[in-house]
């Protein structure tokens, strides 16, 4: 049997041999795929028949073995010789039921038989005188379920003798329990035909002329009675008393599966049971004879797969008022989902957790009646050990400073984007800057933040950085995911502004919290001026109105999230790069402009002239800025950008970005281009 790889690996001309071996025709036409699909086909066909023709084979042989064996039967017309004791003591010949056909007993059932042999001689003694003819009064065991004897109402009745059940395997012979009772009424008993789980052969010897006297048994039934009780696993039997001594019976132990109801009744009116009698005989019974317990087959239930300290979840946490906590997915940007993970009171209590925390633990399947995944073991917060986060210091009480570590956009080559040089050289960006992109309608702002937040991601992979879209179109929001390594967050045009308003909070959540823990957490909002119009949406009316609708209280928390960017002192990091928004036309985001005109300490503008002009990147030089960069750039970069400042200042914002554009394109990298300014 060859697999596709291995046929793949060979050449045409031994797929070809291979093909004729399996009685492929035409092979010769066909092109090296179709002829390896060919031969595995065929290989499967092949296959398929012989394992059809195995379990057909299989199925002859079993009904073989079946026929072999010979089945017990009942004819119910037929008669066979019943023997019950006269007035005089005499065995007569009565009409039997039924007659049972001579066959093999399974080695199952001679445990069951044995026992009937061996007592058969002292049964017979024990009913009065019989003539010599004696052995038709014992007749032959056939396999199967015993025919119940007719006697008179005053024939002796001795008493029961127990032993032990022994259960069969389903589809085995149906179940005999040895159960020694009064001789009762002759019942009628249908035997169905059941699989033989193994070889027949004989129970006993039959014996000949048995005399009516109490002797010996022949050795050989005697042998063979030992042999199968060692086999046998059943309970001992205590040797029974002269009082006790009686044959024992074979009653079905389910009685509804068989006719033996059926003429219960009838035969019972003809032939009462002597219930006196037999009292004191099973009082007998239960003295010398233990009860014997049934042993019933163990079943294994499959056990159920416990997932508990197997599943692992993690997710931004979310205290609700009533002070338990659900574990937001970012796959849902940070909202209400299947995804959520339930973190109890205690657990936030005990940990010091707080909303916007990345909880990462062991988890396990909700119970009945639970909804949600609940959260057993913490095992980081924020990426940091749980004891660490719990000694932290709040946000608002860390010491901000100005950067002093600046980003670095270029690897050095010609690799490097136009944009990420022209802002690492004339408006640097340090950890923990707040710059706001000044740009108007259609001048490459989102291109320009996408290189920007490309050159982070190359430059520092230590840095965590989210984009945060709001009011967005979604084909930009797709286009961005795909094109970002960082995580994108995104609330487009056509959701409400609540959820413009949650998602923000809980992104500025999250970052607080990583910057707690020490981590450099890097945002790009786009745009401010749309969270800004979200937050006057859903602010209350206080009554004071700016103009173009602006409420008075509307911009405050707007400014708590620009604001929120800061330099840490001792670890940590919080930039913050927004887009504003001017010239749209509505007064209301010249307002919101106005408002955080002076907040940011980077400025970057971008120029609608130089994006008219097919001027990429659009940046107004002459306008954009980084407060105190001198933390930022080294002397020499200092001094240099200086003479090129003072040398730009009388250009305007086209003649800038062309030159700087042109001596940029001739260099490799932003040191190459302060070299030539000598030349």
């Amino acid at each position: 049997m060859y697999n596709i790889i291995q046929l793949n690996d060979k050449n045409l001309s031994e797929l070809q041999s291979i093909a004729q071996e399996l009685g492929i025709k035409k092979t010769d036409s066909l092109k090296k795929e179709e002829l390896v699909y060919k031969i595995l086909d065929e290989q499967a066909i092949a296959g398929a028949t012989k394992k059809v023709a195995a379990e057909k084979l299989k199925e002859e042989r079993k009904v073989d073995r079946q026929q072999k064996r010979t089945r017990v039967t009942v004819k119910k017309e037929s008669t066979d010789k019943v023997f019950t004791a006269n007035k005089n003591g005499d065995l007569t010949k009565a009409k039997a039921e039924t007659t049972v056909a001579a066959a093999k007993v399974q080695p199952v059932a001679e445990a069951t038989k044995a026992p009937v042999a061996e007592k058969a001689p002292e049964a017979v003694v024990t009913t009065a005188s019989a003539p010599e003819k004696a052995e038709d009064a014992t007749p032959k065991r056939k396999p199967g379920r015993p025919r119940k004897t007719k006697t008179e109402e005053k024939a002796p009745i001795p008493a029961p003798m127990p032993v032990a059940k022994k259960e069969e395997p389903k589809k085995a012979e149906p179940e005999l329990n040895f159960e020694t009772e009064a001789p009762k009424v002759v019942k009628k008993v249908v035997i169905e035909d059941s699989p033989i789980l193994s070889e027949p052969e004989d129970d006993f010897i039959p014996i000949e002329d048995l005399p009516t006297e109490k002797i010996e048994l022949p050795s050989e039934l005697l042998g063979k009675f030992e042999a199968t009780k060692a086999e046998t696993p059943i309970a001992p039997v205590a040797e029974p008393t002269p009082a006790t001594a009686q044959r024992p019976r074979l009653r079905p132990r389910d009685n509804n599966n068989t006719p033996y109801n059926n003429n219960n009744n009838n035969n019972r009116n003809n032939n009462p049971r002597p219930v006196q009698q037999q009292r004191p005989a099973q009082q007998n019974a239960g003295d010398n004879y233990a009860p014997v317990q049934e042993r019933r087959p163990v079943i294994e239930r499959e056990k159920v797969y416990e997932f508990d300290d197997i599943l692992t979840g993690t997710g931004v946490l979310e205290i609700m008022q009533d002070g338990y906590g659900f574990l937001r997915s970012s796959d849902y940007n940070y909202l209400s989902s299947p995804d959520d993970i339930y973190v109890s009171q205690s657990q936030i209590k005990l940990f010091g957790l707080k909303t916007g925390d990345v909880v990462e633990g062991v988890i396990r399947p909700p119970k009945e009646g639970e909804k949600y995944f609940p959260l057993v073991k913490v095992g980081k917060i924020n990426g940091r050990d749980p004891a660490f986060v719990r000694d932290r210091v709040p946000f608002e009480h860390l010491t901000p400073l100005f950067p002093d570590e600046k980003f670095r956009l270029c690897k050095g080559g010609y690799s490097d984007s136009m944009s990420a040089r022209v802002v690492d050289l004339f408006a640097p960006i340090g950890k923990g800057q707040r710059a706001l992109i000044v740009a108007q309608p259609k001048t490459g702002k989102t291109i320009l933040m996408k290189d920007i937040a490309n050159a982070i991601a190359a430059n520092h992979p230590e840095v965590y950085m989210i984009m945060l879209l709001i009011d967005e179109r979604p084909e930009e929001v797709t286009d961005m995911a795909r094109t970002v390594n960082a995580e994108v967050i995104a609330s487009t045009f056509d959701e409400p502004a609540e959820r413009h308003v949650k998602i923000a909070g809980i992104v500025l959540e999250k970052a607080k919290r990583l910057v707690e823990c020490g981590h450099d957490v890097v945002i790009f909002l786009d745009s401010i001026t749309r969270l800004a119009r979200a937050y006057n949406t859903v602010s209350p009316a206080s009554g004071k109105v700016l103009s173009g609708g602006v409420d008075a209280n509307a911009l405050h928390k707007p400014k708590r999230f620009f604001g929120a960017a800061r330099n840490i002192e001792n670890g940590g990091s919080l930039t913050i790069l927004a887009t504003a928004l001017i010239d749209t036309g509505s007064k209301m985001d010249e307002v919101i402009f106005e408002e955080f005109k002076g907040t940011g300490n980077m400025e970057l503008q971008l120029d609608r002239n130089l994006s008219n002009k097919r001027i990429f990147p659009a940046v107004n030089i002459v306008a954009s800025s980084t407060r105190r960069d001198d933390l930022l750039q080294d002397k020499q970069t200092l001094d240099r950008m200086w003479i090129l400042r003072k040398y730009l200042a009388d250009m305007n914002p086209i003649e800038a970005m062309d030159f700087v554009k042109d001596r940029m394109e001739k260099t490799k990298d932003n040191d190459e281009f302060l070299m030539s300014m000598n030349s």
